[in-house]
């Protein structure tokens, strides 16, 4: 696995997760295609890492679980373990830390509505303390 591939693959679980809650891409990403009105709050990324811990050759199957994580009303994280299908292996971990902000005055904000609602469907949105 080339290092930029699991931070990729880390953003696209959290955008399948966001799509089989029901939320469509458009509501949260701008300038998304069939977007009738553009987002008026941004996440963007604030922190990311990587852990490789076993080698992945190509053909090796991956499962991705992803673990979302509420840190106060405006921002988030997203845990992510890569494990090889066949034994289950942990291969590989990701974190991604996302802020939002307003876009027009580019200032903290809660996050938006239906990020809340992801959280909460997710089961894992409660605060905690840091």
């Amino acid at each position: 696995m080339h290092f930029h591939q699991l931070m990729r693959w880390c953003h696209e679980a959290w955008e399948e997760s966001l799509q089989r809650y029901g939320i469509a891409a458009v509501e949260i990403f701008p300038g998304g295609r069939g977007s009738e009105s553009k987002p008026t709050i941004a996440l963007p990324v604030i922190h990311c890492e990587a852990d490789f811990l076993k080698p992945v050759h190509g053909g090796d199957e991956l499962i991705v679980t992803l673990e979302p994580e509420r840190l106060e009303p405006g921002s988030f994280q997203l845990r992510s373990t890569f494990l090889l299908k066949h034994t289950e292996t942990i291969v590989a971990r990701g974190l991604i830390r996302h802020l939002a902000i307003d876009i027009a005055s580019r200032r903290r904000c809660h996050l938006p509505e239906c990020v809340d609602r992801w959280l909460e469907a997710s089961g894992l949105g409660q605060l905690r303390e840091l």
